[in-house]
């Protein structure tokens, strides 16, 4: 079928809308008709370059990543089912999950969903089930797609291992947003910084995910939620969210902290930047008490490897540093377990939306998340 997406043809340009070819879903495979799809900062990533294979690293695996259609946060209606799915049938409405989870590897099979083997091969382009492509140009050549997602586009065929059902009375628009980033920042908080009642938390960087890292810390009864950002409307926002307090940077932040600890500071930060650098942790661990946990949930330039860490501080006040990804959620538990909360008014995801967009409009909206106009951007189909 013919349908149209938007391809960044590679790092450093524009995303080019424009018609595309689509196979039918094969084996394990559904093709779904999406109702909108999140505009993720990890896409930006794909701009940048800062979440980009080396060249001569992809060739040796044979992975081409470029070109790539881009978008990972997504629902929609199941309108075709491939040979041997289980579990879904056409008119089923479904939110896709950026991690897969095959339910069979030793991390799925642990409770680990979101290290699921098949994470291995997300940036790799193709899809999940036979690592060819379903997606190809007007000219014939393959298109790679965001995670084996590619939901800047209203059709896509996807393995059925990173869907979720959901119920079919939860509005798709804002299904879409728990695919990413509303999950990881949630789970930063709630799996990850393990936040507990009464509790005092920061969240560095109130974007998409951070605001959802204040929303998941309140829900988790903290009793002081510190959201830090240079933006001054967000910071706003943030207090309409869950948020008691709120500074500029983090420098800002350490007076705050002090005076509503009593010097003790915070139990848990969380990192939610748009891109977390080295400098970034030893300001975030002096913003940590004692036996606190620092948690690094935001994506860094894949080659990045030097951090700014005071380790007699980190060793002798005994505190903790910890990676995240998808807030440490399982996606088949935690995707509808989050649209049950917004459904009951208590996780908000209308508010998180500051903008939508059509598919021509993409490189509109990344430029307002950029300019900081955004908490979440929505492409409607």
């Amino acid at each position: 079928m013919q349908t149209r997406a938007a391809i960044l043809w590679e790092p450093h340009t524009d995303w080019s809308v424009e018609d595309i070819e689509l196979d039918p879903p094969k084996k394990g495979e559904i093709l779904v008709k999406l109702a909108a799809s999140g505009l993720c900062h990890s896409d930006e990533h794909m701009v940048t370059g800062d979440m980009v294979i080396d060249p001569a690293i992809a060739e040796s695996f044979g992975l081409h990543q470029f070109p790539v259609i881009g978008g990972h946060e997504g629902a929609g209606v199941v309108v075709e089912v491939g040979p041997e799915v289980a579990g879904f049938e056409v008119g089923d409405h479904v939110v896709f999950s950026f991690i897969p989870s095959c339910g069979k590897c030793p991390s799925c099979s642990t409770g680990h969903q979101q290290l699921c083997d098949l994470g291995a091969f997300l940036l790799g382009g193709k899809q999940l089930t036979d690592f060819t492509s379903r997606h190809h140009s007007k000219d014939g050549k393959d298109l790679g797609t965001m995670v084996a997602l590619g939901t800047f586009a209203p059709y896509t065929v996807v393995s059925q291992d990173s869907a979720i059902k959901i119920e079919k009375h939860i509005p798709l628009e804002k299904a879409a947003l728990v695919g990413c980033g509303v999950t990881t920042g949630w789970g930063s908080a709630t799996y990850a910084a393990d936040v507990q009642s009464g509790e005092t938390v920061a969240v560095i960087g109130i974007g998409g995910i951070g605001m959802s890292a204040v929303q998941g810390a309140a829900m988790a009864g903290a009793r002081h939620v510190v959201a830090i950002d240079p933006v001054e409307w967000k910071r706003e926002k943030a207090l309409t969210l869950g948020a008691t307090h709120t500074a500029a940077s983090m420098e800002e932040a350490m007076p705050v902290l002090q005076e509503i600890t009593y010097g003790a500071m915070a139990d848990k930060a969380i990192l939610c930047v748009g891109l977390a650098e080295g400098a970034h942790i030893a300001q975030m661990m002096a913003l940590v008490k004692k036996a606190g946990r620092g948690v690094v949930t935001a994506v860094a330039n894949m080659m990045a490897n030097d951090v700014q860490l005071n380790l007699f501080e980190f060793a002798m006040q005994r505190k903790e540093l910890v990676g995240c990804i998808f807030g440490n959620a399982n996606p088949r538990y935690d995707i509808p377990r989050l649209l049950a909360l917004y459904m009951d008014g208590k996780l908000k995801l209308d508010e998180m939306v500051t903008h939508t967009y059509t598919l021509d409009d993409i490189n509109q909206g990344y430029q307002d998340m950029r300019d900081g106009k955004n908490i979440r951007g929505l492409i409607t189909y």
